[in-house]
């Protein structure tokens, strides 16, 4: 990769994340940290507001805009590809907004790639059976719970069939054997409970927040493991 794509590419991900690291420019790279310094400085010259957090990291200034970002051909089939794998995912809420979302990321493709990803989309098939149990509509929605500490309430379907009704913290999610599962404070219990969505028949998201628990997803499955491998 020469300097200039160097340059633009880091812009792109500076734009794209919130904050990131020296070290984690130059291990994407594959050069030095002392070179990422002098490619921020020169990306700052150029004009673009880069904001240094002490001990954080680097992010842009909020309100600065990028040029409309250009996508390569293999990037583009990415996403084709993306398309039809999640159109054959068991959430539908996922599956409509990925298509609202990449309805508007077409919109900046040059007209070749779109007829390029087009001829592709109509010459690759994804085949996945999709069975109506497992199946949910709530991911997404449940995905803006967690990321604003909303409580939401849930009335969910036991494993033994009956109905029970819960308002929990929601804390994280995860994918298992084609099922998606939420994980959150239960207030009934007083406990951390996992839920699968396709268990959930209906869900309410409340305007009351929840104070933030420093819940870490890697810790709890580190946990868990100990749990199974000592009875």
């Amino acid at each position: 990769m020469n300097h200039l794509s160097r340059l633009l590419s880091m812009l792109t991900i500076l734009k794209s994340k919130r904050l990131i690291t020296s070290t984690e420019l130059a291990n994407r790279f594959d050069v030095s940290v002392r070179t990422i310094y002098r490619d921020l400085k020169k990306l700052e010259e150029s004009g673009v507001p880069i904001m240094c957090i002490e001990g954080r990291g680097y992010s842009l200034m909020d309100g600065y805009s990028v040029a409309p970002i250009m996508f390569d051909e293999m990037e583009v089939n990415a996403l084709i590809t993306a398309e039809q794998l999640i159109a054959k995912t068991n959430d539908d809420s996922l599956i409509k907004h990925f298509e609202q979302t990449l309805e508007k990321i077409k919109s900046v493709f040059r007209s070749n790639l779109q007829s390029q990803g087009e001829l592709l989309q109509s010459k690759m098939r994804v085949f996945k059976q999709v069975s109506e149990e497992g199946k949910s509509a709530s991911l997404t929605y449940l995905q803006l719970a967690i990321t604003n500490f909303k409580v939401t309430e849930i009335t969910y379907q036991t494993p033994a069939k009956s109905t029970t009704l819960r308002r929990i913290e929601p804390l994280a999610i995860y994918s298992l054997n084609d099922k998606w599962l939420i994980i959150g404070w239960c207030r009934l219990r007083q406990d951390y409970r996992v839920f699968r969505l396709d268990r959930i028949q209906h869900f309410n998201i409340l305007e009351e927040t929840f104070e933030d628990r420093n819940f870490d997803l890697r810790n709890y499955f580190m946990y868990c493991e100990q749990i199974e491998s000592n009875p």
